[in-house]
């Protein structure tokens, strides 16, 4: 899997939002301005770009105009840090990508912690194996983002909260708000986890004359935790409690109406005692939460989400053995929890339960990237399955060639999409493209350009139209101008090539703001057919399933 991660790292495209977090992480290292892309707290992207202290390229600088919000500020910022460093932007990618790579494989180590702990050393060993073949854990696992690291965060938390439970003493504490202040700081929606992370500590109060601790001691334990939270998540943003820009505050002022008073007053207690752009990051969350995201899953599309958009993207974009596996280690877990008391099991069940409610009732329905953090879990429930399968009972040599089966399933599909794993969607798309019933990240994310650039660049073409998740920004590193945004007909392009992106042709993630021939505003209806002809249309190439390059003209 390291030799895996570190090839994709190494030959695939600046990502979509690698395009706006690559460059903040070094501008919160640099400068302490956290003023760039709030959406996401800054503890990953800082990871992320330590080695790049060591190659000290030109910084992105938050520019000083008022007039732009935190995105306009953060696009501004990210596409010049990049066009001031094209020289060496591969060298920049790989060296930010490789702490990456470090905390995916640090959460496999914890997977094996866990599964060896709960369920023994096999059940261990085969959830690592699960976990080191699923192509949505490849496919994101050396990217600059949240996702991975969420993940990791979320099981560590778990992991140290069973510890803090069985015996709060100092020592179980101070890991307790360690652990619970990394994960907050790592994505914004692990804010699932802090009600949680008081709960353990009203329960410790609680327990503790049973466990022979001194309820006052015990207190004085859990205000240590806390004590921590609050002190790490400053100390991540070099305890800075600035005030908003003129233009930050305004968004604040012109949503606030989206929440019921007492959510804007918790905002801005919390405001009191945590950084300002910690606490503004996560009302942003909040706002593009209620309006809700662009989207689209088996031919539907809105704006607002689909309760069933998480469980559907799942069972397309996980290998069929994989779901088969975790389908019926549910159900196992779910009999063991009830019928055996088994609460090992509901360790497992209960977060995996929490995240998707959360999940599912959100509007944001983007990728399955999104639920990564319930994937360890279900990681460790598919490895205690596969333990029990190799067991010593009459039907063992029946079980155990279904363990090689799944196994070997798993290790053929993962040769055989390699290096394509963002894109993948698995059989039950029945010969659909993937586009056909996922859009966004699941299907495209700017990882393709490179792989385009060349085809164009062998063909002596320097010039294209396009349509493409990130290339708006990485195209011209490679040497490929971008002239003008994708025709509706490819036809009428001004280039001999057009490339459109798997997503573009999905139509959930063409722009707002495109305008007829008269000039007249599209509809939704509109802007999601705006490459309707080009679904028809045979391209002359595809790179990673994810870029369409069609010919234009001869």
């Amino acid at each position: 899997m390291s030799a895996n991660l570190i090839s994709l790292a190494a030959n695939k495209t600046i990502t979509n939002d690698e395009v706006v977090h690559i460059p903040p992480g070094y501008a919160y290292l640099t400068a302490h301005d956290f003023r760039l892309n709030p959406e996401h707290p800054p503890l990953v992207k800082m990871w992320a770009t330590l080695p790049l202290l060591w190659l000290r390229p030109a910084p992105a600088v938050a520019t000083e105009n008022l007039q732009q919000d935190w995105g306009e500020r953060t696009l501004t910022a990210s596409v010049s840090f990049w066009h001031q460093n094209r020289d060496h932007y591969k060298a920049i990618a790989i060296l930010a990508r490789l702490p990456m790579v470090a905390l995916t494989l640090g959460l496999g180590v914890l997977i094996f912690i866990c599964g060896r702990r709960m369920f023994g050393l096999r059940a261990a060993a085969f959830a690592v194996a699960l976990f080191s073949l699923e192509p949505t854990m490849l496919g994101h696992g050396w990217i600059v983002h949240t996702d991975i690291p969420a993940a990791l965060g979320y099981l560590l938390f778990f992991y140290v909260l069973q510890s803090f439970c069985r015996q709060p003493d100092l020592r179980c504490a101070i890991c307790f708000g360690l652990v619970t202040a990394f994960a907050l700081l790592t994505k914004f929606s692990l804010i699932v986890i802090f009600p949680v992370f008081l709960a353990a500590l009203a329960y410790a109060l609680w327990r503790s004359p049973i466990l022979g601790s001194a309820r006052r001691r015990v207190a004085l334990h859990s205000l240590v935790a806390v004590a921590l939270v609050l002190l790490t998540i400053n100390a991540a943003y070099f305890f800075q409690h600035p005030f908003l820009t003129p233009e930050d505050a305004a968004l604040m002022r012109d949503t606030r109406h989206l929440f019921s008073s007492p959510v804007m007053f918790a905002v801005k207690g919390l405001a009191r005692i945590l950084p300002t752009y910690y606490v503004f990051g996560l009302y942003t969350v909040m706002v593009h939460n209620r309006l809700g995201h662009p989207a689209s899953i088996l031919g539907n599309y809105g704006t607002l989400g689909w309760w069933y958009y998480f469980p559907v993207a799942f069972a397309l974009k996980t290998t069929v053995p994989f779901l088969l596996l975790s389908l019926s280690a549910l159900a196992w877990s779910i009999w063991r929890t009830i019928a055996k008391r088994d609460k090992r099991f509901l360790a497992l069940l209960l977060p995996v339960a929490l995240y998707l409610a959360v999940s599912m009732t959100g509007h944001i329905n983007i990728g399955i990237r999104h639920i990564a953090p319930v994937f360890p879990f279900l990681f460790l429930l598919g490895g205690a399955g596969l333990d029990r399968l190799m067991g010593n009972g009459r039907r063992a040599k029946l079980t155990r060639i279904v363990v090689v089966v799944l196994l070997g399933w798993m290790v053929v599909d993962a040769v055989r999409i390699y290096p394509d794993y963002m894109s993948y969607t698995n059989e039950l798309k029945l010969s659909r493209p993937g586009w056909q019933v996922l859009s966004d990240s699941n299907v495209e994310w700017g990882q393709d350009v490179g792989a385009l650039a060349n085809y164009l660049k062998q063909r002596h073409e320097t010039q294209v139209c396009g349509a493409l998740s990130g290339g708006w920004a990485t195209l011209e590193l490679y040497g490929i101008r971008l002239v003008d945004f994708a025709p509706r007909d490819f036809q009428q392009a001004r280039t001999k090539y057009v490339a459109v992106g798997a997503g573009m042709l999905n139509g959930s993630t063409v722009p707002g703001g495109l305008k007829d021939a008269n000039g007249a505003a599209l509809t939704d209806e509109q802007r999601r057919d705006f490459f309707a002809s080009y679904r028809t249309a045979t391209p002359e190439a595809v790179f990673g399933n994810s870029i369409y390059l069609y010919r234009a003209k001869d």
